[in-house]
């Protein structure tokens, strides 16, 4: 990946370090997934007005009702489903603004990341190109049904909350491979869900806050 996007101030180097040794004390223990957080550019993925906030432990509004995840859950869920392996092929539901797709490309060596709302994917595949990443292929589609014809998966990983994993996506689960995702009604919590040979053993970790996830496409 080429990174033009240097940036003065807030955008800075040291302001990226500021938030590497955050992750760390918030128990980030991943250092491939630390020194990723700390090459990409959360900045350039949020809106103008809303940069100099980008490296905060925030979520923050992406529009169309979307945000971007605090800087602590993209690396958490990226070091739960990296798991101190390599990974080869990962699967991304809810593309959003691309900046944890950017973090997955570094991560494993091909990434599909589905998006249902065209608006949203149309800017984020131009941001995400300006960067030079040429592992990712995105596609405007229901995430509900996973990309079959892509898979299976050793990887994959759900940014939208759902009270039920759908089966698509667990049937594209390679055995051997992991999933994590939030899961839950009113109280929500980060799973990995791995398969094994003789079916799907889930871990509930921490407790978290996402935007739902909802089937369907959105074209305008």
């Amino acid at each position: 990946m080429s990174v033009r996007h240097s940036g003065i101030g807030m955008t800075s180097q040291r302001t990226r370090l500021r938030m590497i040794e955050r992750l760390r004390a918030q128990g980030i223990a991943d250092e491939v997934v630390l020194t990723i957080m700390g090459a990409v550019p959360r900045h350039i993925f949020v809106e103008e007005a809303l940069a100099s906030r980008a490296y905060e432990d925030v979520a923050l509004p992406i529009n169309y009702g979307q945000t971007i995840s605090n800087p602590w859950v993209v690396a958490r869920m990226s070091e739960l489903l990296r798991a101190n392996a390599s990974l080869t092929k990962v699967l991304e539901i809810g593309t959003g603004c691309g900046y944890q797709t950017a973090i997955l490309a570094q991560i494993a060596k091909k990434v599909y990341s589905i998006e249902r709302i065209g608006p949203l994917l149309t800017r984020t595949r131009i941001r995400l190109q300006e960067l030079q990443i040429r592992n990712i292929h995105l596609k405007h589609a229901d995430g509900m049904l996973g990309l079959a014809e892509a898979g299976p998966f050793d990887g994959i990983i759900i940014t939208a909350v759902t009270a039920h994993v759908p089966t698509p996506l667990l049937e594209q689960l390679e055995v051997g491979g992991r999933m994590v995702l939030p899961k839950g009604t009113q109280k929500q919590n980060l799973c990995v869900i791995e398969r094994t040979a003789q079916g799907y053993v889930e871990t509930v970790l921490e407790e978290v806050n996402f935007v739902p996830l909802l089937a369907g496409v959105v074209k305008k």
